[in-house]
């Protein structure tokens, strides 16, 4: 009876783990097939063994015998078959038999950690138990692989339809590892890396992998601690200006609650002084009115008198009327002739009253008062902020200071020259940077700052000095020297302070599109440089000077050539009957007569012998050059210690190689000439173009005829200087040298 595969079973028992995969088998196959790792049985054994080997001999049996008695207790709750009592007894009775144990606890169900499950199937157990088992062949030494196909026996036995199997997991896979695969950044076994995906990966122990990350992770650690420290730091900083801040909201605050206080106690008194002046103006007013009012009824009450008395005259007897009527004529013109005020003493409206608020302005002006700033700090110099004519210089203050401007100072720094004879420049700037110009190249100035607002000026900060970056170096083309793999590049300077560093930079002349630097030497204390570089190719190259301010600007480019050997000759050992070319590479004798008098002894230029030297590149390696001769020219080339002396004849010492060709009499003397012996050599075919080949690293200097590829001599000297090249003109006339040049292919062989 067959399912399909996934399809878990049941065995009289609870479902099987998930986990589980079944596969149709023949229960009675053979042990290979039922074998489902049989590739890694031996690796297995051998590490089972070694753990084996380790422990006294009853200890592992007995260790065995409990791991065994684990994993039966462990499988059969795993695979549900607590229920399968027969098949319980039988397999657990045996081994309480051997193992002295006369009950054995019944199974219950128990959670274990699948970790320590997966762990548990590398646990070994002994001989005995794989034969009750049935399993022929079972050894210590392959528990783990054994002890699966017991356990596929045991279900099988239980089942007699499915045989299953657990799949290791990728934690079970990883403790077993024993490489690191560094294609696939995981552990893998070593039969992976030999018949299984990872064969053409790379791989590595798992020591040295384990060792790699962990120095990345250290390494890592560092920086992380690096930056913890520098947040830290920061975070300290800014702890202490937030308590800065607080403390100046707390002086500002009490300040302005004071500075209210007293202006709000000036507007009440001013108030108080106003009402009470407009009261006294009130009562003034009143008090005028109401007199006014008082005389007006006075006058009233005299006229309606007067009327009232003209009337009861009116109505008397004309004896009694008049006179009573010129006593009352004369009454009341004395009453009208009485002038009455009618005018208002007392306006009802009040004049606009100004107020005088000097002193609250003053007041509310000491407000907004702020002291005088602190001295500012002027920042130290930012490596590569300079130019060569001008400088950023940056400070900053020590707390929340209103400033409107600074001052910014500076004069140069000359040794010897007193400060106050120095000429000083002001700046006026309101950020707490500026970029001075119109500087000098590779110069040191001066810089001192001050802050202002309306209360005034700040102390002077401490002086600062900073210093301009360098001028170009001039790249001194006629003395670079090269050869296949590397040039020797020579420059001046440019400045008159001396600099820090010059960097080399090399781009390739072939492919000017490309703008990009392909190597830059960096450190070079002085103004020269032997550069390594690749065989027959050309170079631009470009020079800067680097001090504390920055880098200057690039140089003008010079170009070189890695075809050959490429060298000038030194006009300082030239004999003075000899004259060089412009380009440096033709050595002239004039038909002129001999000076009266030698030239005198000189340990740079030659005064016996009529010779010049070249300055050959410092390299120990293969160098080669050719020059061009006449048939009936005495010559004498070859190479010389720099100390050779200058008043003997080439080849006279030993200190130089040389051939020396002579023509007399229709016949051409060749001599190959080292402290003053030559060999016996006849040259049947007079060379114009002389060809010399220089190996260093095998001892040689050797001599061809160039336009017929024939080789004429060859020194074997050991060189423990450095040799120049050397050229001498016994008879007038000329010499014309070829450098830079590629090696002819016969010359590679000597």
């Amino acid at each position: 009876m067959e399912e399909e595969a996934g399809e878990a079973p049941r065995l009289g028992g609870p479902t099987a783990p998930k986990d589980l995969r079944f596969y149709h088998r023949d229960l009675y196959d053979s042990e290979d097939r039922l074998r489902i790792f049989p590739e890694d049985t031996r690796m297995q054994r051998e590490v089972v063994q070694a753990e084996m080997s380790r422990k006294p001999g009853g200890a592992a049996r007995g260790t065995a015998q409990r791991n065994l008695e684990e994993e039966v207790d462990e499988l059969v709750h795993l695979y549900g078959l607590e229920d399968d009592h027969e098949l319980g007894d039988e397999f657990v009775g045996e081994n309480a038999l051997r193992a002295g144990v006369s009950e054995y606890p019944p199974y219950a169900p128990r959670r274990r950690d699948p970790a320590r499950e997966q762990r548990d199937w590398h646990l070994g157990g002994a001989p005995a138990e794989a034969e009750d088992l049935g399993l022929a062949g079972w050894s210590p030494a392959a528990p783990c692989q054994d002890l699966r196909d017991a356990y596929r026996y045991v279900q099988g036995r239980a089942s007699e339809e499915y045989e299953c199997y657990v799949i290791p997991e990728e934690e079970d896979e990883e403790e077993a590892a024993d490489v690191f695969c560094a294609t696939c950044r995981k552990p893998i076994r070593a039969f992976e890396k030999v018949f299984g995906e990872h064969k053409d990966h790379e791989v590595t122990p798992l020591t040295k992998a384990l060792e790699s990350a962990k120095g990345e992770i250290h390494k890592n650690m560092y920086k992380l601690e690096k930056q913890i420290i520098e947040m830290e730091n920061f975070a300290s900083h800014l702890e202490e200006v937030f308590i800065t801040v607080e403390e100046n909201f707390g002086r500002q605050e009490q300040n302005f609650e004071s500075h209210y206080n007293e202006i709000l106690e000036t507007l009440a008194q001013k108030y108080e002084e106003k009402i009470q002046a407009l009261g006294e103006k009130k009562k003034e007013k009143l008090e005028a009115l109401y007199g006014q009012l008082i005389s007006c009824g006075e006058n009233l009450d005299t006229c309606k008198e007067l009327m009232e008395t003209i009337e009861e005259i009116c109505h008397e007897e004309k004896v009694d009327f008049i006179k009573d009527a010129v006593a009352m004529a004369d009454r009341l013109g004395k009453f009208l002739r009485t002038k009455t005020d009618v005018e208002i003493s007392a306006q009802p409206d009040f004049e606009d009253q100004t107020l005088d608020f000097s002193d609250v302005e003053q007041l509310m002006d000491s407000i907004h008062s702020i002291p005088a700033p602190s001295a500012p700090v002027i920042n130290p110099q930012v490596p590569n902020s300079a130019t060569g004519s001008s400088v950023r210089v940056c400070w900053s203050l020590y707390s929340d200071d209103t400033v409107e401007s600074y001052q910014l100072s500076y004069r140069p720094v000359r040794d010897g020259s007193p400060r106050e004879d120095q000429a000083e420049f002001t700046v006026t700037v309101k950020e707490t940077y500026c970029s001075v110009t119109n500087l000098v190249p590779n110069t040191q100035y001066e810089f001192w700052v001050t802050a202002q607002n309306r209360a005034g000026s700040s102390p002077t900060s401490e002086c600062a000095v900073y210093m301009t970056a360098p001028s170009p170096p001039i790249i001194k083309s006629k003395e670079i020297r090269s050869c296949e793999e590397a040039a020797l590049i020579c420059w001046d300077s440019g400045n008159l302070n001396p600099v820090d560093s010059y960097t080399v930079e090399l781009t390739q002349a072939e492919t000017p599109e490309a703008s990009g630097v392909t190597e830059s030497v960096v450190g070079i204390p002085n103004c020269e440089s032997l550069v390594q570089l690749q065989p027959r190719q050309s170079y631009t190259i470009y020079v800067r000077a680097l001090n504390v301010g920055g880098p200057s600007a690039r140089s003008k480019p010079a170009t070189v050539h890695t075809t050959g050997s490429f060298f000038h000759l030194n006009k300082d050992t030239c004999h003075p009957w000899l004259t060089i070319s412009e380009d440096g590479f033709t050595v002239v004798r004039s038909e002129r007569k001999a000076p009266a008098k030698e030239p005198l002894p000189s340990n740079s230029c030659f005064t016996r012998c009529v010779a010049v030297m070249g300055n050959l590149i410092p390299v120990r390696g293969r160098h080669y050059w050719e020059f061009e001769v006449d048939e009936c020219l005495d010559y004498t080339v070859g190479v010389a210690f720099e100390d050779v002396p200058k008043q003997e004849d080439l080849g006279a010492n030993c200190l130089s190689w040389c051939m020396r060709h002579t023509f007399a009499s229709l016949r051409h003397k060749y001599e190959f000439l080292h402290n003053r012996t030559t060999p016996d050599i006849r040259i049947t075919v007079s060379p114009k173009k002389i060809g010399i080949l220089l190996d260093y690293e095998n001892s040689k200097l050797s001599f061809f005829n160039v336009d017929i590829s024939q080789h004429l001599y060859t020194f074997s000297c050991q060189f423990h200087r450095f040799v120049h090249p050397c050229f001498s003109l016994e008879k007038p006339g000329c010499l014309k040298i070829h450098n830079g040049i590629s090696m002819p292919k016969h010359v590679t062989f000597y």
